[in-house]
């Protein structure tokens, strides 16, 4: 007999039937990786003050320093190699875009269910914050509360968290609205089941689908938030490295022809989103058939 397969696997055999799909899936795979195991991988830690140079600044790609190290990707105007900043920074806006999209997600959710399920002025005054949020632009949000904060890693967390928190509260308050009328939820209103329950054993299943697919386009887009708000200056610490802030420190060198200061880590901020919104497209298709016909 053939076993049924579990959501899981249904899923990666979906998966396997893209191969646009599965090359986003592969670089995300790698970025991780390298990512995770930068301090093992890289050819030097470049914020560590011991193993730098000055004579070794702005080398192009493919010199060698006087110790012997070679710059594959060149070396920025501290001496620091491009290679091992780009593994370095990847770890920190990977770090942020994630922890600000998963507690944006917990926050949103919890305020859609909360709109959805009681009603009345409990949704009208969450709908009106939403309604309000949205619109400004996500960088202005951002911009004014790193402006009253500072800068810092947990501050900017915070800050996008602020910022992308209404999308999911929104997306959660329509699908739960949609299931709210549905016969199941009635029945169980009428059982005189506990309302935390009706929430999150009946309404909460239903929400996850289409919430799945945003935040795994948020993720891409708070990573590239984070980056812009590095490059003004007011996102990430300069003592902590990320590709906004990478990209900003060749700046100042492209005029004279340094453009592998900025080119590499803008490359590698390029292809990581790009890599998430392939697997996010792809996630669309799956999580909802209609779209695959």
């Amino acid at each position: 007999m053939r076993r049924e397969q579990t959501p899981l696997q249904r899923i990666a055999a979906d998966f396997g039937e893209s191969r646009l799909a599965l090359s986003g899936l592969a670089l995300l795979a790698l970025i991780v990786l390298a990512a995770l195991f930068a301090p093992l991988i890289s050819p030097q830690n470049p914020y560590d003050l011991a193993q730098l140079d000055v004579l070794d600044s702005r080398l192009p790609p493919g010199s060698r320093s006087g110790a012997g190290l070679t710059f594959w990707l060149g070396s920025d105007g501290q001496g620091r190699d491009i290679l091992s900043g780009i593994f370095y920074g990847l770890r920190i806006s990977l770090m942020v875009g994630v922890a600000s999209t998963a507690c944006a997600v917990i926050v949103g959710l919890s305020m859609g269910l909360c709109a959805a399920y009681f009603g009345g002025r409990t949704d009208s005054l969450i709908m009106r914050i939403v309604d309000i949020q949205l619109s400004f632009p996500s960088i202005l949000i951002a911009l004014i509360l790193l402006a009253l904060l500072g800068q810092g890693v947990g501050k900017t967390i915070f800050a996008l968290i602020m910022v992308q928190w209404a999308y999911y509260a929104r997306t959660v308050r329509g699908t739960a609205l949609i299931e709210r009328g549905k016969e199941y939820i009635e029945a169980a209103t009428c059982l005189a089941l506990p309302p935390a329950r009706i929430v999150f054993r009946h309404l909460l299943p239903n929400c996850l689908p289409p919430l799945i697919v945003i935040a795994t386009v948020q993720v891409a887009a708070a990573i590239a938030l984070e980056a812009t708000l590095s490059y003004l200056g007011i996102g990430v610490p300069i003592t902590e490295p990320s590709l906004g802030l990478l990209i900003k420190n060749g700046f100042d060198y492209m005029l004279s022809g340094k453009y592998w200061i900025s080119f590499f880590p803008g490359i590698a901020l390029v292809l990581t989103i790009v890599s998430i919104n392939l697997v996010a497209d792809r996630l669309r298709d799956v999580l909802n058939p209609r779209l695959q016909q």
